[in-house]
């Protein structure tokens, strides 16, 4: 072994130590958390007769974390799986304290970004991290007088498994939870609404802008609105597949594309190290998972044996799973930061440049100096002001034909 691997093994040895003295002073806090996921279960149960359609509230709740201008709760509500069969998505649910007009108020469907599959990942599970995200665009929103729904997508601390970067699973979850908003008269919720996603929301809110007519034509999208979009998935596969990123990511696919895809085979794809792990790692919350993936990618292990671009079977996937542009009348902003190391910035590029050619109406916001996790909250004052514009009838400001900032791979 040469000498400077022996030496990052140590480092890397040094500060597990240091991880796992400090676990004395949590432990507490850990039991408490436990505890208190447990006390949900009974909520996010299914119940013994379900709804007969999707889209219908089962049970609510007050979500013990308020945004400024509303009050917050949680539901489950009924969905559909690929083949028709019913399930159930948790989700918050923030009304504003504003009268609502005659006409109901809009509402913006959220879609958020990766967390994990455990049931303690789940955002209406966990409101304190879960509200983070939306805090860039939230009180805004709600001093505005507009609803705000927050799927957890299906499986994700709720039984059945978790569909992960599958487009018309998450694209079903995000429509149906407005459905379910939109059919409780007390809510006073009007049938216009634009879909706003982070990073795997992203993906979510892209495949919701193509499916969401399909799904449920009674409802009205009028726009879509990206942070970060997990889109060019084979782009960000060759980029990140054999890094810290590939052993966060790699697993919830793992689990999650063999349950869409079934004739999808895990084997020669992973690495012994990945099969020994990835289910476990799924399972985890994305703090933790990130960390063990980092220690991993650090001393030389990879979550894959090859990027999944070079195997037939899963290029398929990666390219059924990838969105195409939105058409000319759905209009959709674009908001990536150029410090994103995880949906890196180029991608998003190459698709507002290809996408922008093929019609698509992109307004687009570039921010220096910003991360992958940082874009969700500092894109909300540009979110809610485009949304204002959409929900007005206006046509945004376009931004095909604009400069960009990165224009190859590696900038």
């Amino acid at each position: 072994m040469r000498p400077g691997r022996v030496v990052l093994i140590v480092l890397l040895a040094l500060v597990l130590s240091a991880v796992m003295l400090g676990t004395g002073i949590v432990i507490g806090n850990v039991v408490t958390a436990d505890q208190e996921q447990a006390a949900l279960d009974p909520f996010y149960t299914p119940p013994s007769t379900m709804p007969d359609k999707p889209g219908v509230i089962i049970r609510t709740e007050a979500l013990g974390a308020d945004p400024q201008f509303g009050k917050g709760y949680r539901f489950l509500y009924s969905t559909t799986l690929q083949d028709g069969s019913m399930a159930v998505s948790g989700a918050m649910l923030f009304i504003p304290d504003v009268a609502a007009p005659a006409e109901g108020r809009k509402v913006v469907g959220w879609a958020h970004g990766t967390v994990g599959q455990g049931d303690a990942c789940a955002p209406s599970r966990n409101p304190a991290d879960g509200m983070k995200d939306l805090s860039g665009f939230l009180p805004e929103a709600m001093r505005q007088g507009w609803i705000v729904v927050a799927t957890d997508y299906t499986g994700l601390g709720t039984p059945g498994p978790n569909f992960y970067l599958v487009g018309g699973q998450e694209a079903r979850d995000v429509v149906y939870s407005v459905r379910a908003v939109v059919d409780t008269p007390e809510y006073s919720a009007g049938k216009e609404w634009i879909t706003f996603g982070h990073s795997q929301g992203g993906h979510s809110a892209l495949w919701t802008g193509h499916l969401a007519e399909q799904i449920d034509p009674d409802l009205q999208l009028l726009g879509v609105a990206a942070a970060a979009p997990a889109a060019e998935l084979a782009s960000i596969t060759n980029a990140q597949w054999n890094n810290a990123v590939g052993w966060v990511i790699g697993p919830e696919v793992a689990v999650s594309w063999p349950a869409a895809y079934p004739n999808l085979s895990l084997d020669g794809m992973i690495t012994s190290a990945g099969m020994s792990n990835y289910q476990r790692l799924a399972s985890e919350c994305i703090t933790t998972a990130a960390i063990e993936g980092l220690v991993r990618a650090q001393i030389g292990q990879t979550f894959f044996t090859e990027s999944p671009t070079q195997n037939p079977a899963w290029d398929a996937v990666v390219k059924e799973e990838t969105p195409g542009p939105l058409p000319v009348d759905m209009p959709m902003l674009l908001m990536q930061g150029t410090a994103d190391t995880v949906v890196l910035p180029w991608p998003n590029a190459d698709l507002q440049t290809s996408w922008c050619a093929a019609g698509s109406h992109i307004s687009a916001l570039w921010l220096a100096k910003i991360n992958h996790l940082s874009i969700a909250v500092n894109s909300g004052p540009t979110a809610v002001s485009w949304m204002s514009e959409v929900f007005e009838g206006k046509t945004p400001v376009s931004s095909c034909g604009s400069p960009l900032p990165v224009l190859e791979p590696g900038q």
